[in-house]
């Protein structure tokens, strides 16, 4: 169990609709109470027509920055191969101005081939893509110390991942928000491993928030994962339609646990 305030989220899948159709979905996601809007950076259909209709990730966080005022916002999560990590921490401060301190900088080394063999990314290793992740975090962290203006707060790190050796060593390091995969169970042991990284980092796992998939607004599945220490929850969607049903349910179950 957490002391942790419970947390909806919604992951608005930028393929299968026009921008207009975002837009309407981002405000209804706001209207509806969820307390994070998420994207995803691809540059094509993850689910679908692959070669449906897609819009960028970055480009169109700065319009959720603008166009809402409540909501934290980010990726879930930033692909770390696309951009130089210094480039990538100063359009993360922007963001941050832009909205008034709600950007959340979710990151992760990168899975998805076609975006790197269309756009020209050297796709590399499972291994290479984590190693470039680990080397990019802290001239992340150490241009922000740098940029003027500073960002408004120290921005949240997620890093989304579940290899036990690398990405949790990353996460005890540098996340503010682990976004993990599996079951309560899986997720109950992995936690066990993050604890043993911390306590190499000299850092407490209680600082570290825990976010989860919840695809289908399942209220019994949540209350399990609230059992292990997840407080954040995300309902991923994808066009045309946005179907907001399922963050309805888990909202409200939100707010019926609060």
């Amino acid at each position: 169990m957490t002391s942790r305030p419970i947390r909806i989220a919604v992951q608005l899948g930028p393929q299968h609709a026009d921008y207009p159709q975002i837009r309407d979905a981002v405000r209804r996601a706001e209207d509806l109470g969820v307390d994070v809007i998420f994207n995803w950076d691809h540059f094509f259909p993850l689910s679908g027509d692959p070669d449906g209709k897609h819009f960028e990730s970055w480009t169109m966080l700065g319009a959720i920055a603008e166009q809402t005022s409540r909501v934290e916002f980010g990726a879930l999560v930033n692909c770390n191969s696309y951009r130089n990590p210094d480039l990538q921490a100063d359009m993360a401060r922007t963001l941050d101005h832009i909205s008034g301190g709600r950007f959340i900088f979710g990151t992760g080394a990168g899975w998805f081939e076609r975006d790197y063999a269309e756009y020209g990314y050297d796709f590399g290793t499972p291994g290479s893509r984590i190693a470039a992740l680990g080397e990019a975090l802290p001239r992340i962290e150490a241009r922000w110390a740098k940029l003027n203006p500073a960002p408004l707060r120290d921005i949240p790190i997620l890093i989304g991942g579940a290899g036990e050796k690398k990405t949790l060593r990353l996460v005890a390091r540098h996340a503010d928000i682990w976004h993990s995969f599996g079951s309560p169970e899986t997720v109950q042991r992995k936690l066990g491993i993050l604890a043993e990284h911390c306590a190499a980092e000299g850092r407490d796992p209680g600082e570290i928030e825990v976010s989860v998939e919840n695809r289908g607004g399942d209220e019994r599945a949540a209350d399990a994962f609230v059992e292990v220490g997840a407080t954040l929850f995300t309902i991923g969607l994808t066009g045309p339609d946005y179907d907001m049903e399922a963050a309805k349910r888990l909202v409200a179950w939100r707010d019926a646990n609060s």
